[in-house]
């Protein structure tokens, strides 16, 4: 048995999170902005038992307005699902993180891994980096509020002087988390240069917990060569599902049968954009419509045209015309069969 197939073999079994039993070791990362509600079902479809993340939810948000963000909405149905928290203050996620159950999470994720400056700047993300002790709080202090299952999600450093992923890693573990998400870049990176998949290797090394894979996972290909370099527990798929949300079920498809699914085409691909266009739009009406500019945008790639489309679709301000300039576009791909 080669290489691939070992680790195939190794990853047969469904992912256990303390409590929770995943049957699927391929998850849909939380991203700011994106991952609502609408785009949830559309990667769902594809992947139907893989876990899936809300956006960000500011637990400063949720103890001072004293209501839900729209970013905490989920399907009753949509199970497994997640909702990722961030802040520095332990009791505010603590009360977070019992509303965010409450809504339905069957895991409760702290984001420590944001590089965004209005984030670190007051403590939350990728700043938690620096301040393992409250990290620590943090992780307890939440353990201690809910009754299922607690993660983390991080970065292997501050920046390149200040690499602590291990370290850190194992304080989080021992304070209660029962899964790790790594994203192999520094704070300072951002989503520049390349993920740095080895100190992924070593972290998992050194914990017992699950151990997740995060950054640059792009395709099937470069999932495998992920897994097989870190020999991580699952994988994380980020801002490769921008305007293909089939990612997810085309890496958990040949991760279970060892086939590869057809990728989609242009055509198909913007008859999704057009579907997600107008699930917005009757999820959120005019905002949505705004929403969905930046979606169809990243849609339309690898064709003839595509970088036109782009410029019209981001001015789109109906959705009558957004359908028809992807009506028109699919029209001129299928003439060209």
């Amino acid at each position: 048995m080669d290489q691939l197939e070992l680790m195939r073999s190794r990853l047969q079994s469904p992912l256990q999170i303390g409590s929770v039993t995943i049957n699927s070791r391929v998850l849909q990362s939380p991203l700011s902005g994106v991952t609502d509600k609408v785009f949830r079902r559309l990667v769902r479809r594809y992947a139907p038992v893989s876990m899936m993340y809300t956006e960000m939810v500011s637990a400063a948000e949720m103890h001072h307005l004293r209501r839900l963000p729209e970013v905490m909405d989920i399907d009753p149905d949509e199970r497994p699902i997640s909702i990722q928290l961030f802040d520095c203050r332990p009791d505010f996620l603590a009360e977070a993180a019992r509303k965010a159950v409450d809504q339905g999470a069957d895991t409760i994720d702290i984001n420590m891994g944001c590089p965004v400056n209005k984030i670190t700047k007051n403590g939350g993300g990728s700043s938690l980096l620096r301040d393992p002790a409250t990290a620590i709080q943090i992780v307890e202090a939440v353990c201690q509020a809910v009754s299922v299952p607690v993660t983390v999600k991080t970065r292997i450093g501050w920046s390149d002087e200040a690499i602590n992923a291990v370290e850190f890693a194992q304080q989080m573990a021992a304070a209660g988390a029962q899964m790790l998400t790594l994203h192999g870049r520094t704070r300072a990176q951002g989503y520049t240069g390349s993920a740095r998949w080895e100190w992924i290797a070593k972290v998992k090394a050194a914990l017992d917990i699950p151990v997740i894979a995060n950054g640059d996972i792009v395709s099937v290909d470069s999932a495998l060569r992920c897994l097989l370099q870190t020999q991580a527990d699952g994988i994380m798929c980020s801002r490769g599902t921008l305007g293909y949300p089939f990612l997810v079920g085309e890496i958990d498809h040949f991760l279970k049968t060892g086939q590869r699914l057809p990728a989609p085409g242009p055509v198909e691909r913007l008859q999704c954009a057009r579907e997600h266009l107008i699930m917005l739009w009757e999820y959120k009406g005019v905002r949505g419509i705004r929403q969905a500019r930046k979606h169809m945008a990243w849609y339309a790639k690898d064709f003839l045209g595509a970088a036109e489309l782009r410029d019209q679709l981001c001015r789109v301000d109906s959705v009558a015309q957004g359908c028809y300039l992807l009506d028109e576009a699919i029209a001129q791909l299928q003439d060209s069969l």
